[in-house]
Protein backbone atom coordinates (compact mmCIF):
# COMPACT_ATOMS: atom_id res chain seq x y z
CA UNK A 1 0.00 0.00 0.00
CA UNK A 2 0.75 3.15 -1.07
CA UNK A 3 1.09 6.76 0.92
CA UNK A 4 0.20 9.79 -0.73
CA UNK A 5 3.56 12.33 0.01
CA UNK A 6 3.33 15.63 0.97
CA UNK A 7 5.99 18.45 1.89
CA UNK A 8 6.15 18.87 5.59
CA UNK A 9 3.83 21.87 6.43
CA UNK A 10 5.60 25.71 7.15
CA UNK A 11 5.86 26.21 10.89
CA UNK A 12 5.57 29.78 10.10
CA UNK A 13 2.34 29.42 7.87
CA UNK A 14 1.07 26.05 9.14
CA UNK A 15 1.29 26.59 12.79
CA UNK A 16 -1.36 24.14 13.62
CA UNK A 17 0.85 21.19 12.37
CA UNK A 18 3.22 21.75 15.60
CA UNK A 19 0.70 22.97 17.61
CA UNK A 20 1.19 21.23 21.22
CA UNK A 21 3.37 18.19 19.81
CA UNK A 22 5.30 18.56 22.86
CA UNK A 23 3.55 17.98 25.68
CA UNK A 24 1.83 15.58 23.17
CA UNK A 25 5.26 13.07 22.78
CA UNK A 26 5.36 13.47 26.25
CA UNK A 27 1.86 12.23 26.73
CA UNK A 28 2.79 9.56 24.17
CA UNK A 29 5.49 8.74 25.75
CA UNK A 30 3.75 7.81 29.07
CA UNK A 31 1.17 6.18 27.24
CA UNK A 32 3.81 3.99 25.42
CA UNK A 33 5.93 3.26 28.69
CA UNK A 34 2.74 1.99 30.45
CA UNK A 35 1.92 -0.43 27.52
CA UNK A 36 5.72 -1.66 27.30
CA UNK A 37 5.48 -2.34 31.13
CA UNK A 38 1.81 -4.71 30.66
CA UNK A 39 3.57 -6.31 27.74
CA UNK A 40 6.71 -7.29 29.66
CA UNK A 41 4.28 -8.71 32.89
CA UNK A 42 2.18 -10.61 30.28
CA UNK A 43 5.38 -12.13 29.13
CA UNK A 44 7.28 -12.94 32.28
CA UNK A 45 4.91 -16.48 32.86
CA UNK A 46 6.60 -17.47 28.95
CA UNK A 47 10.09 -17.41 30.79
CA UNK A 48 9.33 -19.50 33.38
CA UNK A 49 9.53 -16.18 35.58
CA UNK A 50 12.69 -16.39 34.98
CA UNK A 51 12.45 -12.85 33.09
CA UNK A 52 12.17 -10.86 36.72
CA UNK A 53 15.99 -11.18 36.91
CA UNK A 54 16.30 -9.46 34.06
CA UNK A 55 13.43 -7.27 34.06
CA UNK A 56 15.11 -4.02 32.89
CA UNK A 57 16.54 -5.83 29.76
CA UNK A 58 13.49 -7.25 29.02
CA UNK A 59 12.05 -4.05 28.84
CA UNK A 60 14.83 -2.74 26.71
CA UNK A 61 13.98 -5.15 24.22
CA UNK A 62 10.28 -5.12 23.97
CA UNK A 63 10.50 -1.47 24.30
CA UNK A 64 12.84 -1.13 21.29
CA UNK A 65 10.54 -3.94 19.00
CA UNK A 66 7.50 -2.11 19.95
CA UNK A 67 8.24 1.30 19.25
CA UNK A 68 10.03 0.09 16.01
CA UNK A 69 7.03 -2.22 14.53
CA UNK A 70 4.32 0.32 15.51
CA UNK A 71 6.09 3.04 13.73
CA UNK A 72 7.06 1.24 10.73
CA UNK A 73 3.64 0.25 10.92
CA UNK A 74 1.45 3.82 11.01
CA UNK A 75 4.32 6.02 11.27
CA UNK A 76 3.33 6.71 15.41
CA UNK A 77 3.24 4.45 18.20
CA UNK A 78 -0.08 3.12 19.79
CA UNK A 79 0.31 6.59 22.45
CA UNK A 80 0.94 8.86 19.30
CA UNK A 81 -2.78 8.07 17.99
CA UNK A 82 -3.85 8.24 20.98
CA UNK A 83 -2.85 11.72 21.01
CA UNK A 84 -3.28 12.29 17.45
CA UNK A 85 0.23 12.82 16.05
CA UNK A 86 1.89 10.99 13.73
CA UNK A 87 5.91 10.89 12.74
CA UNK A 88 7.06 12.02 9.21
CA UNK A 89 9.95 11.79 7.09
CA UNK A 90 12.06 14.64 5.21
CA UNK A 91 10.18 14.14 2.31
CA UNK A 92 6.82 14.23 4.15
CA UNK A 93 6.58 10.77 3.76
CA UNK A 94 5.28 8.07 6.94
CA UNK A 95 8.17 6.03 8.28
CA UNK A 96 9.34 2.83 6.56
CA UNK A 97 11.11 -0.01 8.64
CA UNK A 98 14.43 1.55 8.43
CA UNK A 99 13.37 4.78 9.02
CA UNK A 100 11.29 3.42 12.00
CA UNK A 101 14.46 1.12 13.34
CA UNK A 102 16.82 3.97 13.32
CA UNK A 103 14.85 6.67 15.09
CA UNK A 104 14.18 3.95 17.81
CA UNK A 105 17.92 3.32 17.73
CA UNK A 106 18.30 7.10 18.24
CA UNK A 107 15.68 7.10 20.79
CA UNK A 108 17.11 5.01 23.22
CA UNK A 109 20.28 6.41 22.87
CA UNK A 110 19.01 9.63 23.69
CA UNK A 111 17.35 7.99 27.07
CA UNK A 112 20.72 6.25 27.94
CA UNK A 113 22.65 9.54 28.32
CA UNK A 114 21.22 11.84 30.57
CA UNK A 115 22.76 14.96 28.58
CA UNK A 116 21.52 14.19 25.28
CA UNK A 117 18.59 13.12 26.63
CA UNK A 118 17.92 17.19 28.28
CA UNK A 119 19.29 18.52 24.88
CA UNK A 120 16.70 16.54 22.87
CA UNK A 121 13.62 18.35 24.95
CA UNK A 122 15.48 21.28 24.89
CA UNK A 123 15.17 21.60 21.29
CA UNK A 124 12.18 20.12 21.01
CA UNK A 125 10.70 22.94 23.46
CA UNK A 126 12.54 25.54 21.50
CA UNK A 127 12.54 24.90 17.65
CA UNK A 128 10.22 25.97 15.93
CA UNK A 129 9.12 22.14 14.63
CA UNK A 130 9.59 20.94 18.44
CA UNK A 131 11.90 18.33 17.17
CA UNK A 132 14.03 16.87 18.97
CA UNK A 133 17.87 15.36 18.35
CA UNK A 134 17.01 12.08 16.84
CA UNK A 135 14.54 13.78 14.94
CA UNK A 136 17.02 16.93 14.03
CA UNK A 137 19.85 13.93 12.76
CA UNK A 138 17.63 11.84 10.53
CA UNK A 139 15.16 14.93 9.72
CA UNK A 140 11.98 13.77 10.87
CA UNK A 141 9.27 15.33 12.61
CA UNK A 142 6.42 14.79 14.58
CA UNK A 143 3.16 16.33 13.20
CA UNK A 144 -0.69 16.58 14.40
CA UNK A 145 -2.73 14.10 12.69
CA UNK A 146 -5.84 16.03 12.56
CA UNK A 147 -4.52 19.08 11.21
CA UNK A 148 -3.85 17.31 7.91
CA UNK A 149 -7.31 17.11 7.38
Amino acid sequence: MSHRSFTLPDPEIQSEFYADVPLKRFLAWVVDSLLVVLLCILVLPLTAFTGIFFFGFLLLVVGFAYRTITLANGSATLGMRLVSIEMRRADGDRFDLGTAFLHTLGFHLSFAFFVVQIVSIVLMLTTNRAQGLTDHVLGTVAINRAARS
